[in-house]
């Protein structure tokens, strides 16, 4: 045995608390050595993180569209590990691999994907986020999901950013866009522009074409615990004046659920009507808002959340969605355990 390797059992022993002064002062040196050698992996192992979630998520439908396929997910388990690495002071990486299980057929259709990728950090005075990540555009009544930008933000209480990019499976080339917000006391104002170009496939504006969208906010916060929120939001996307291109979402939350707290909870009411072009890749948990992308539509949804342990939260919602056109409705009940780590 080299006095090394029994510096290390000496080591082991006074961690676990045993008298071994003696021992510990014949390899003084070499428990020294340890203890950097240590020191130094820990320190490169604080410089990245991985923290992870886990989402079991089961839906019903009832309505027209239980005759389709219909885009909402019926039966999935959804994980993802978030590996965040510090590059220096200012600069931090961020990657997230994802896989997904659906279980309402037995197709073989599990995937797993790096499906996020960037950098955020500051330049001077700007808050800087760069590659593949999640973008949110109107509170997520216009968009919600990941894209391939660059953005830049500059502000606190009145916050102005910008960004530019490419929208990830969604029918345009690129878009670009700005917001504004800002707080006066109990009442948050937002405005912003999007401007999706060059439409692939032709499934809202005509391929080629653009859908430029205009958006303004409000939230008021009567207390901590209930906020009344309402949103307007205008497109310019061409449909030959059949169809409603403008539309607004008016919202109540009260509380909320918080992943760290146990038994914390909260409730949420939104009801909404957008027309076409108001809506790309909406924040709502079911997908089924995607079958009226070249009618629009309306309706309400209804959600709780309550958190069941630490780091344990459920979540119950119920939608009721009908074409504004078509008059084609869906009624969908979600919910989704959600389990982070």
């Amino acid at each position: 045995m080299t006095r090394y390797e029994m510096a290390q059992i000496v080591a082991k022993a006074m961690a676990k608390g045993a008298n071994v002064d003696r021992l510990a002062a014949e390899f003084a040196d070499e428990l020294d050595n340890l203890g950097v050698r240590v020191a130094a992996l820990e320190k490169k192992a604080d410089n990245v993180k991985i923290t992870g979630q886990i989402r079991y998520e089961y839906a019903g439908r009832d309505g027209d569209l239980k005759k389709t396929k219909g885009s909402v997910a019926l039966n999935r388990l959804r994980t993802r590990l978030f590996v965040n690495g510090a590059i220096n002071d200012d600069w931090t990486y961020t990657a997230r691999i994802q896989n997904d299980q659906n279980f309402k057929d037995d197709v073989g259709n599990e995937t797993t994907k790096l499906n996020q990728a960037y950098v955020t950090g500051r330049v001077g005075g700007l808050a800087v986020v760069a590659g593949k990540a999640g973008i949110v555009m109107a509170d997520g009544n216009l968009y919600d999901d990941t894209a391939e930008f660059v953005s830049a933000s500059y502000g606190k209480d009145v916050k102005l950013t910008a960004y530019a990019g490419q929208p990830t499976g969604y029918d345009y080339d690129k878009v670009y866009g700005a917001s504004l917000s800002g707080k006066a006391g109990k009442l948050a104002l937002s405005a912003g522009y999007d401007a999706f170009k060059d439409s692939l496939a032709g499934t809202v504006a005509a391929k080629g074409e653009d859908n430029n969208v205009w958006n303004v906010g409000a939230k008021y916060a009567f207390d901590k615990n209930v906020s009344l929120n309402a949103m307007y939001l205008n497109s310019d996307v061409d449909v030959a004046d059949k169809y409603d291109t403008d539309g607004y979402v008016v919202g109540l939350d009260y509380k909320g659920a918080k992943a760290k707290q146990a038994g914390s909870w909260g409730l949420w009411g939104k009801y909404y009507d957008q027309g076409v072009g108001t809506f790309v890749a909406h924040t709502m948990k079911t997908g089924d808002w995607s079958e009226f992308a070249k009618e629009g539509f309306k309706g309400y949804g209804v959600g709780a959340s309550y958190t069941l342990a630490k780091n344990m939260v459920y979540m119950l919602d119920y939608y009721d969605l009908e074409g504004k056109d078509t008059e084609t409705d869906t009624q969908v009940i979600w919910s989704r355990l959600q389990i982070s780590f």
